[in-house]
């Protein structure tokens, strides 16, 4: 059973958002602000976190930047302003999704089935590679020359649909439809956020020149070799 944490100041979203994950089988905690949020974070076992943005005592991107310094749970934001920058940041700082309030409970419930499908990985899925660059889907392990690399669950699933086509160039478009899904509105500029984080991990990692952007066509991945 994947258990989920929900961080929201506000008690009747929190009580939607229980009364939903429990009866689609999900484990459910809970936190008021942002203090308590973190503590649970860091305390619990939870699988994934819903991240209010607008919390008392520490917002959501401050909680979602201290725990990103300690672990990669998947973290899913919610947010009360349609605001393009705010998504932006929340994903640099290494959100894997977000909703808007007022927000669907079933949309989000697909939501989260989406994220924690990609962050678990298919046990069989066999280990990817390519230069210096190893990805295993199934353990949620980047390694560069055999040192870890540590990506959000998104960054996963971009890197993992790059390299089981190496040499093919993928639009944007089907980025988008294989890492979000289907039918998913998401936005080109949300899209290069994810991308440029990724490419900043590997090539702080030593993997250069890692993904490659054909301009006019999209995104396929580069040799993947040390400097």
């Amino acid at each position: 059973m994947s258990k989920v944490l929900i961080v929201d100041d506000d008690p009747e979203i929190r009580s939607v958002l229980r009364i939903t994950l429990k009866q689609a089988g999900y484990e459910v905690s809970e936190a008021g602000d942002g203090p308590e949020g973190l503590a649970k974070a860091r305390n619990g076992q939870a699988n994934l976190i819903v991240l209010d943005i607008g919390l008392p005592g520490m917002d959501g991107l401050d909680l979602c930047r201290r725990l990103r310094a300690e672990r990669e749970t998947p973290v899913l934001f919610l947010t009360a302003r349609d605001d393009e920058i705010d998504r932006v940041l929340g994903f640099e700082l290494g959100g894997d999704d977000y909703v808007t309030k007022p927000f669907s409970p079933r949309e989000l419930l697909a939501r989260i089935k989406a994220i924690l499908k990609r962050s678990g990985g298919a046990s069989e899925a066999a280990a990817l590679r390519r230069g210096v660059l190893m990805l295993d889907p199934a353990r949620h392990l980047c390694e560069v020359a055999g040192d870890a690399v540590a990506l959000t669950s998104r960054e996963m699933g971009l890197l993992a649909h790059l390299m089981a086509r190496p040499d093919h160039v993928a639009t944007k478009a089907q980025l988008i439809d294989a890492v979000y899904g289907a039918g998913i509105h998401v936005s080109d500029r949300t899209l290069d956020s994810h991308l440029r984080n990724l490419r900043g991990k590997l090539d702080e990692a030593g993997c250069t020149g890692a993904i490659e952007t054909v301009h006019g066509v999209g995104i396929r991945m580069g040799p993947c070799q040390t400097a």
